[in-house]
């Protein structure tokens, strides 16, 4: 078993809940796997986010069976399970972690371990933990807002070229699998292990890997539905995951893969 913590994410065409893929990722927080130093979880509703996150685990966790029951609808959702590398087991520590840029709000989870990385911060951003993923937010936030200072870019295609810039100089000091969003798209990164599934018309049963759950997803949507479920490892078994590349970055719009680029070293 890996020893890093677990990503799920989710975009959609139209706003969708995340109960099935969450209860099956939920399982992994300490019965069928060992992250259970915390977790947390956000939904994006137009500009405004919803952020849960709790230090206890995600299968003891209230907050995450309200989670497992409350079906929130959102175009963008990231998700987080904890094996804690560095940092305490505390809630300021756990992810995702939320920030201000631009007047939206933007969704950060790392997982991996970053060595030795102590980033150059101005103080337009700081962390409030003590882990190395915090770290590594604020200084993308720190860098996405130099670039366009307080214009904000058209678009998460202009993000996205700046990632490919910003990315290699931190990945070389370790794993770097995260998720970033800001509500209008999602960015995924791997450096070791991050899969992807997108559901579609027509669309068909679901059965979850780490419990004995199955949807049949054809009984409760439209043709104009669209989404792509982002793991750390697939949550379901009898799907088609696609699995990234080394140091692929992808952008998420809408329920489709609509970038696609390998990042350099630096």
């Amino acid at each position: 078993m890996t020893i890093m913590c677990q990503l799920l994410g989710m975009n959609c065409a139209t706003p969708t809940d995340i109960t099935f893929s969450f209860s099956g990722f939920a399982e992994r927080g300490g019965r069928t796997d060992h992250h259970a130093d915390g977790w947390g979880i956000a939904f994006f509703e137009d500009k405004g986010c919803r952020l849960f996150i709790d230090h206890e685990s995600a299968v003891t966790s209230p907050i995450a069976q309200l989670v497992k029951n409350y079906p929130i609808k959102s175009r963008n959702v990231i998700a987080h399970i904890r094996k804690a590398t560095q940092g305490a087991v505390e809630l300021e520590n756990c992810h995702p972690f939320m920030r201000e840029l631009w007047g939206r709000h933007w969704i950060f989870a790392h997982n991996g371990t970053l060595k030795d990385y102590n980033p150059p911060l101005n103080g337009l951003y700081q962390p409030v933990g003590t882990t190395d993923s915090e770290q590594a937010f604020c200084f993308l936030m720190q860098g996405l807002r130099a670039r366009f200072d307080r214009q904000a870019p058209a678009d998460l295609g202009q993000v996205f070229e700046v990632l490919l810039e910003l990315v290699p100089g931190i990945k070389r000091h370790g794993e770097f699998n995260f998720l970033l969003s800001n509500g209008q798209g999602l960015l995924a990164h791997c450096t070791s292990k991050l899969w992807y599934v997108v559901r579609g018309w027509p669309f068909r049963e679901a059965h979850l890997a780490d419990m004995d759950m199955s949807i049949d997803f054809s009984q409760s949507t439209m043709p104009q539905d669209r989404v792509a479920v982002i793991a750390t490892q697939p949550l379901t078994d009898n799907e088609e995951w696609t699995q990234f590349e080394s140091g692929e970055l992808i952008l998420f719009e809408k329920g489709l893969p609509t970038r696609k680029a390998v990042t350099g070293r630096a």
